[in-house]
């Protein structure tokens, strides 16, 4: 479901003759996710078993834009220094937005050298790791932690080569060198 800023998977469910199409997911608790279907075709009654298919084209290329707001705040913190902090963003398939405070404007050429090294860290082609780790190991292992209200004891961390470090709960590519290239409109 939809969850810090990232847009929530589509798909589809089925069940017999039913047929609904997953036009949004949403997770308005930590264990609920809520599904926004539209009917197609017949209905669906408590208790009967369904088929959850996840448009995975779409997830993918979501991951890859997720995966890539780690990369640029990580760059926007080497080019500009650690002030800069997220505070929001807005991530689909087909692009990401990326929300943070700094003290000025930033100027063409710092943006050009945030560019540089996300794309930098993408012609790496390095693997993107997972562990899991409570939140004070994560820190002592220098793992930015955004938003940390939201985090239980035990995290997922993140680590794509020298480039980022985060603690994180969406999905991401597995090497940098998926994302292709990076672009600051």
């Amino acid at each position: 479901g939809e969850s810090g800023g990232q847009a929530g998977d589509t798909g589809s469910i089925s069940s017999g003759s039913a047929h609904l199409e997953v036009v949004s997911t949403s997770r308005p608790f930590t264990d609920l996710v809520v599904h926004q279907v539209l009917v197609k075709e017949g209905s669906i009654n408590l208790g009967d078993g369904v088929n959850l298919t996840v448009a995975v084209d779409e997830r993918k290329a979501t991951a890859r834009n997720h995966t890539a707001t780690h990369l640029l705040h990580a760059a926007l913190r080497r080019v500009l220094g650690e002030e800069v902090h997220q505070k929001g963003s807005n991530i689909t398939a087909e692009r990401l937005r990326f929300d943070f405070t700094f003290g000025r404007k930033v100027t063409p050429e710092e943006l050009a050298q945030v560019e540089a090294l996300v794309n930098e860290a993408i012609a790496a082609k390095v693997p993107i790791t997972m562990e899991e780790m409570t939140v004070s190991e994560a820190k002592a292992q220098g793992a930015m932690g955004l938003f940390e209200s939201k985090y239980g004891e035990v995290v997922r961390v993140y680590t794509m080569g020298p480039y980022s470090k985060e603690i994180c709960g969406g999905p991401h590519a597995n090497n940098t060198g998926d994302l292709v290239s990076f672009k600051i409109i």
